[in-house]
């Protein structure tokens, strides 16, 4: 499977590692990295990568706040969001955003090279501790 990939974290070592990781599948390019929600919504207007893997937490605007924006700029982009957050609200949030993917990055050594591939394929998929709580409330518990 051929994809180009853009990765967005404003951890350098995380980036690394996932650049490492991912260039070592057949077919898979790194077209560029971004180190914030700006420079990803920028990059991915350049590149037009089929799938962008962002990170959630990152300075001048957040992971959820880029998407629609990457979306203006790369509408054939599929973005998975690889994060920390796992609160149910939150995934659901992004998925309203228009997100494909939501892993975790606890989960990220056995679920992240599969919902890349899913991701990919235009299919929605979601860390196997989330996709257990499909019934996630749409708004947090004190709102």
């Amino acid at each position: 499977m051929k994809l180009r990939i853009l990765i967005a974290d404003d951890n350098e070592l995380v980036r690394k590692g996932l650049r490492t990781l991912l260039e070592g599948q057949p077919g898979w390019q790194i077209v560029s990295e971004a180190v914030n929600g700006r420079e990803v919504v920028e990059k991915a207007g350049w590149h037009r990568p089929d799938v962008v893997v962002l990170d959630y937490n990152m300075p001048e605007m957040d992971g959820l706040s880029a998407v629609p924006k990457i979306h203006d700029v790369a509408p054939d982009a599929e973005i998975l969001v690889l994060t920390q957050h796992d609160a149910p609200y939150t995934v659901q949030r992004g998925l309203d955003a228009g997100i494909r993917g939501y892993v975790l990055k606890s989960d990220a050594g056995h679920d992240l090279l599969a919902g890349i591939v899913a991701v990919g394929q235009h299919k929605t998929f979601l860390s196997a501790s989330i996709s257990r709580d499909c019934s996630a409330p749409r708004q947090p518990p004190d709102a």
